[in-house]
């Protein structure tokens, strides 16, 4: 798929997400999140202060777990995880 394509698709996925009115569990808002980390090359993980142990263990284990993707194969799996659950 062409970048400039892929990358629109992937920002419409991205709106729809954020925008969804539906809860999704717990597993899928790491994955998204992981997918973003990796898909915008924000993969650094920062402790918020308040944030429980188990919580930052789970985000960091979600990047982990997507850390060898490329940022378009993170951007292609975002897009098929946004039309999986919405």
């Amino acid at each position: 798929m062409d970048k400039k394509v892929l990358h629109e698709k992937f920002e419409e996925a991205l709106r729809k997400v954020s925008n969804a009115k539906q809860e999704f569990p717990p597993d899928v808002l790491l994955q998204f999140y992981a997918l973003y980390k990796q898909a915008t090359q924000k993969n650094t993980f920062s402790h918020n202060e308040g944030e429980h142990e188990l919580v930052s263990a789970f985000k960091i284990n979600a990047l982990l777990q997507v850390k060898s993707m490329t940022t378009q194969e993170a951007k292609e799996a975002y897009i098929e995880a946004a039309d999986k659950y919405l």
